[in-house]
């Protein structure tokens, strides 16, 4: 009996007592324990994932810069495509130095404009060595390619066999202002018409666009890139300060390909490398491991199977706990599933003293004020709806009316009496369909109708800039809802007429068997038109819009939305209005409700 009191006590606790309690009986002692092995066991993951993932993005920034120099290195090919070049190129000598000078001008005048202009930002400069003469196009001042003190260990007649060469700064004798590191792509230029060689291209690009590439993988300031040479100069590093310096232990690195771990000056590196398939050096990357191991927060996640052992003792108090707290919530939440299904009579049989009882209390509580604002909410819309249905059906747009009245009193003025009587009886028979007629359903004969009079009459206001047909295949006896077809023909006229010199509207009204066989069938209406179109943004949002209608009061009327909105009220939210268009062509406007036999809701 007293067992039974204290799990009824137990019960009754509050939800944040009970999490209190299962908490520190679940993790305080386990992660005591974790806490004294968790920093050696993450050290130790830190090394082998470093170990793991670095070399391969140090092979992905490697191929990175082999397809820069790739790219690089296919630019002499665009020699060719100036006549001009190659003409100058291929001359042995010239009769006068204005000659020359003319001919250097083309040269340097095309290198800049199709080597440092554009997308080759890390181009420093373009130089050319044909036949004694030297062409060079530069962004910053330089020197060791001067005509009188060339230093240029190569050669314009070096065989290169078509393929590029890749030196760095140390092997060359040029020098950019500031000292700017670089690489230097040497080519040959072969003409293979003549099957001679023109010379040599050198492109000198700057080293700074490997920091892009290389920060792309890791962007702690503390850790430090370079490539390093076979022999052991580094001719790029992260700290420009250290450009030409030499590395020592190169030959007595432990992998070339992977990582490590290296002792310097009482600090453990973390060195991963990769060696490069295409050229002569390795790229390196070192962090100290102390700016690794200050992550502390990853260490909690080390060492799971340590729980192991404590889950076999906790298992049981883990399951009858669970149960207690996720039972009532699982009986809760499927309750609000019922209510999202639209039944309000449920009752969560919920008890308890606690949050959950108190959760379950205030359930209950709000299911019963929705159902009653519901019941409120939808008496008051129906009220609403009539209302502006109401007005809105004995109104004509004022622009309309001006405009058919105008039309009408100049054809007064020109004589022609058969149209002035024409217009007076198609005014009059809209003005019943709207005032006389107070209901909300009509038939389909009587919409077509009253969309029929209105196109007539704009048709005496336009003669010939207007065009129209409507075509029906469906039970002309069968209902719509009012004011459907008119507010869509009136809107199609509107646009239409702004912007093209003759519009053409085909309106079709067809009876069909819904998409999947069992559904009831439907009427589709198509009002097609060779307006602008409307853009292929723009008709998602309008398709979204109609597809997540709000029905709002619109002070111009009825338009598409407010259409749409009155058929998915009547008839639900599987019927109402899309659109189709392909802009520059035209627009059709698709209405979609069902075949009623009599008036009134599906």
């Amino acid at each position: 009996m007293l067992f039974r009191n204290r799990k009824r006590r137990f019960r009754d606790f509050r939800l944040s007592s009970k999490l209190i309690i299962v908490y520190v009986t679940l993790t305080v002692l386990p992660m005591s324990l974790l806490g004294v092995i968790s920093f050696r066991e993450y050290t130790k993951s830190i090394v082998e994932q470093i170990g793991e993932y670095m070399p391969k993005f140090l092979d992905q920034a490697n191929n990175t810069i082999d397809q820069h120099i790739e790219k690089w290195s296919a630019l002499p090919e665009q020699l060719f495509n100036s006549t001009d070049v190659v003409r100058i190129l291929r001359k042995d000598s010239y009769q006068s130095r204005a000659n020359l000078n003319t001919d250097s001008y083309v040269v340097n005048n095309y290198l800049s404009r199709n080597y440092l202009e554009g997308s080759n930002s890390e181009i420093l400069g373009v130089f050319i060595l044909s036949k004694n003469r030297l062409y060079a196009a530069s962004r910053m001042e330089y020197t060791g390619m001067d005509d009188e003190d060339l230093r240029v260990p190569y050669g314009q007649d070096i065989d290169l066999r078509g393929k590029a060469k890749l030196l760095i700064s140390s092997d060359f004798g040029l020098k950019f202002d500031n000292n700017e590191p670089y690489l230097l792509i040497m080519k040959q230029i072969d003409d293979v018409e003549n099957r001679t060689s023109l010379g040599t291209i050198f492109i000198a690009v700057k080293m700074s666009f490997i920091d892009g590439i290389v920060h792309s993988f890791e962007n702690n300031p503390n850790a430090e890139f370079w490539l390093i040479h076979s022999e052991g100069e580094m001719f790029y590093h992260s700290d420009r300060a250290k450009i030409g310096s030499y590395d020592p232990e190169i030959h007595h690195y432990p992998v070339k390909n992977g990582s490590f771990r290296k002792e310097q000056g009482g600090t453990t590196w973390i060195m991963s490398i990769s060696e490069s398939q295409a050229y002569d050096w390795m790229l390196v990357h070192s962090i100290p491991l102390k700016e690794l191991t200050q992550r502390m927060e990853l260490a909690q996640n080390v060492n799971n199977f340590i729980f192991v052992g404590f889950a076999l003792v906790t298992l049981i108090i883990s399951i009858v706990f669970a149960l207690r707290v996720t039972k009532p919530l699982e009986r809760l939440s499927r309750l609000m599933k019922e209510v999202g299904k639209g039944r309000f009579d449920v009752n969560p049989q919920i008890h308890t003293r606690d949050e959950v009882g108190i959760l379950a209390k205030s359930f209950t509580s709000m299911v019963s004020t929705i159902q009653h604002l519901i019941d409120k909410n939808v008496q008051t819309e129906i009220s609403q709806k009539e209302a502006e249905l109401y007005a809105l059906q004995s109104q004509i747009h004022p622009h309309f009316i001006y405009n058919t009245l105008e039309t009408i009193s100049m054809a007064v003025e020109e004589g022609e009496k058969e149209t002035v009587v024409s217009m007076v009886a198609l005014m009059g028979r809209m003005l019943r369909f709207s005032v006389s007629n107070k209901s909300r359903w009509v038939t389909l004969a009587e919409e077509i109708a009253h969309a029929h009079d209105y196109l007539t009459i704009q048709m005496f206001r336009f003669e010939d800039r207007l065009a129209f047909d409507i075509s029906v295949e469906a039970d002309e006896m069968l209902f719509t809802p009012k004011f459907i077809l008119q507010p869509v023909v009136e809107n199609a006229v509107k646009y239409g007429m702004e912007q093209r010199q003759r519009l053409n509207l085909n309106i079709t009204i067809t009876e069909e068997q819904g998409s999947s066989g069992r559904e009831r069938r439907r009427i589709v209406f198509k009002i097609k038109d060779n307006g602008p179109g409307i853009e292929a943004e723009r008709l998602q949002a309008l398709n979204h819009r109609l597809l997540y209608a709000v029905s709002e009061r619109k002070d111009s009327g009825f338009g598409l939305e407010n259409v749409n909105a009155r058929i998915q009220y009547m008839l639900g939210q599987g019927y109402g209005v899309r659109l189709e268009s392909e802009y520059g062509s035209g627009t059709t406007v698709i209405i979609v409700i069902p075949a009623l036999p009599e008036a009134g809701s599906p």
